[in-house]
């Protein structure tokens, strides 16, 4: 299954010229097999910066993995698409943040096709959720970047006009809401065109989940508002819509990834029903998958797996950052480390902290190999 993923990340490799701005990969991976999705870093090379600095369309043909619709919206919007290309290093690291502790930590790769590798040709929950987190950073970077004037097709929310009442009274509408019903419909434009050309399970999977990722933006848009009057009364009160820091839409979908529902395709290949009877079925709002996670424990080309030899884990923790959960019962090893850190701070009259700086020793506790030989055979 092609993944738009790959597209995304080559406007960042665009705007960077080597790496993501602001981000670099957690772990190197196995490549995925040939044929399948464009290289992140096929397009960090001089050649392609070069054509960067010539037309849209030249820019846009030298993308590869675009489907003729995807190339026809980057053709006509490539401001859009710079706005895209910037969202995607801010998504994946919102996909790291809340896998951290786990034996798969939403490891991206330096040198391969697809960004997150064979990890995404699995119909699994990583998969159901880099699809639903890509798909609301999209919306997000969009709808930023309009409110931002950055974009020629959008601006603020031209619906937010004129007087509205909340439970609060009357209010004017004011200031610049953000038009997320603008990144909404772009963003389902751009990124199902790639699945909408698939009629296969993978695709009614991939369609559903990025339509999950898009409401989570939306759910978390809230009305702020600024008062005016004598002494801060709020005798009158102009108001205007903008989107929650996008942490809260990466803790939603990742409470929606521990729930996320195993399902297989109805006979009919229209829909889908759920594997175990004795769950409810899906909404918009849930992730599906349909298979198993491997359990990442050892390095495993075909699942995407990395394994967990040399991972960090907590000693104290009985979660699932254990030592005894992420190193998969091998046992781990321990290492005393020096850092620098603040100390012995006081509070001075008015109004500074000082602090002196003191070492600070820590045992550190890494997840050993497993004791076959081939686990670190070489790409």
């Amino acid at each position: 299954m092609e993944q738009f993923t790959a597209a995304l990340s080559s406007w960042s490799s665009f705007l960077s010229g080597d790496k993501l701005q602001g981000y670099k990969p957690v772990a190197a991976q196995d490549a995925p097999p040939a044929g399948r999705s464009p290289s992140l870093s096929a397009l960090r090379g001089p050649r392609y910066m070069r054509a960067t600095g010539g037309s849209s369309r030249v820019m846009c043909d030298n993308v590869p993995g675009l489907v003729s619709r995807q190339r026809q919206l980057c053709h006509r919007h490539p401001d859009v698409m710079r706005a895209i290309g910037l969202g995607v290093a801010e998504w994946t690291a919102e996909c790291q943040h809340q896998f951290r502790q786990h034996r798969w930590n939403c490891n991206t790769l330096d040198r391969d096709h697809s960004l997150f590798g064979r990890v995404l040709l699995r119909s699994s929950r990583e998969s159901a959720f880099v699809y639903a987190i890509s798909s609301a950073g999209v919306v997000f970077a969009i709808t930023r970047a309009c409110s931002q004037g950055e974009l020629k097709s959008c601006s603020c929310d031209p619906k937010k006009k004129g007087t509205a009442k909340d439970s609060k009274g009357t209010f004017d509408w004011g200031g610049c809401s953000d038009n997320i019903d603008y990144g909404i419909k772009f963003a389902r434009a751009f990124v199902d065109a790639k699945e909408r050309k698939g009629k296969d399970a993978r695709a009614l999977m991939n369609l559903h989940n990025n339509r999950a990722g898009r409401k989570a933006v939306k759910r978390f848009l809230k009305q702020e508002c600024k008062c005016h009057g004598v002494s801060g009364s709020c005798t009158l009160r102009t108001c205007w819509l903008a989107m929650a820091d996008f942490r809260k839409t990466g803790d939603y979908l990742w409470r929606k990834y521990n729930g996320a529902i195993q399902v297989v395709m109805n006979q009919d290949g229209t829909g889908f029903t759920v594997a175990n009877k004795r769950f409810k079925k899906p909404t918009k709002n849930d992730l599906v998958y349909f298979e198993n996670s491997p359990d990442y424990c050892i390095r495993d080309r075909e699942a995407g797996s990395l394994g967990t030899a040399g991972r960090v884990c907590n000693l104290t923790s009985r979660g699932m950052d254990s030592c005894e959960v992420m190193c998969c019962g091998r046992g781990y090893d321990t290492s005393r480390i020096t850092r620098m850190t603040k100390c012995e701070c006081k509070f001075h009259w008015c109004c500074a902290v000082r602090c002196q700086d003191c070492l600070e020793a820590l045992d550190v506790h890494t997840c050993k190999a497993p004791k076959s030989a081939d686990w670190a055979t070489p790409a």
